[in-house]
């Protein structure tokens, strides 16, 4: 566990999840749904039960591969990130990831925050070699923060996305460690 500021100078910690925090991550998961355009799913499309998250967080605390950490302000979960990598051989040492964070706390630096620490873990793990994303191709904010962060365009997706009857297109975005 790593504490951390935010812009009012309130902490906030990031850290491991655990089978314990499957209920809050249902919930912070159907928040943020309606929260984005810029998330694979939208208000209320993912129908995820208790023991279904259950298994998911255990999952990814009992492999040694996986990655899922949550950002947490006064008990609440404010954003979270997870790398979803592969058994075989010749491409475990490749993962993608999927970061969010609640609207409320956009422009604190979390999500920095939390790639931050997935690179790390990636680093001192020798196995995940390459980090993949992919991002709309409108999002300019997070592609300038993935693009500080030394994440390079690798290819573009055309109708990526389908939100309200429109198309959007994306980007394959990657980081050779």
């Amino acid at each position: 566990m790593k504490v951390y500021q935010l812009r009012n100078g309130e902490e906030y910690i990031v850290r491991q999840a655990l089978k314990a925090d499957a209920q809050a991550m249902i919930d912070y998961i159907m928040q943020i749904g309606g929260e984005s355009d810029n998330l694979t799913f939208g208000k209320g499309e993912l129908e995820i039960t208790l023991a279904q998250e259950e298994d998911t967080l255990q999952q990814y605390n009992e492999d040694p591969l996986g990655f899922f950490m949550i950002a947490e302000h006064e008990g609440k979960i404010i954003g979270n990130i997870n790398l979803k990598t592969h058994n075989r051989a010749r491409v475990r040492h490749n993962g993608e990831f999927g970061v969010s964070v609640l609207k409320a706390y956009w422009r604190n630096g979390i999500a920095e925050v939390l790639i931050g620490e997935l690179i790390e873990w990636a680093k001192a793990g020798g196995v995940v070699t390459k980090i993949d994303l992919r991002v709309r191709d409108d999002n300019a904010g997070a592609i300038a923060l993935y693009k500080k962060m030394g994440f390079v365009e690798e290819g573009h997706i055309s109708r990526q996305f389908l939100i309200d009857g429109v198309y959007y297109s994306a980007y394959y975005m990657g980081l050779k460690l």
